[in-house]
């Protein structure tokens, strides 16, 4: 099993979801992407909690 890290890249959450990074800055521009975090440097990450916290709000009743 894959070590899970605390922050991911664009590249990590795309490959993660299995998305285009097209398909997440639509979701960004749209507010429906996980919380992001933008470095000084102009990077962005995501914290593992924020995208854990996203996905089990997209969940529906069963």
């Amino acid at each position: 099993m894959a070590t899970r890290r605390p922050h991911l890249t664009i590249a990590a959450l795309c490959e993660e979801l299995e998305i285009s990074r097209r398909t997440f800055y639509e979701w960004r521009r749209k507010n429906r992407a996980p919380r992001c975090i933008k470095l000084p440097n102009g990077d962005i990450r995501i914290r593992r909690e924020d995208l854990d916290d996203w996905l089990n709000s997209l969940e529906e009743a069963a």
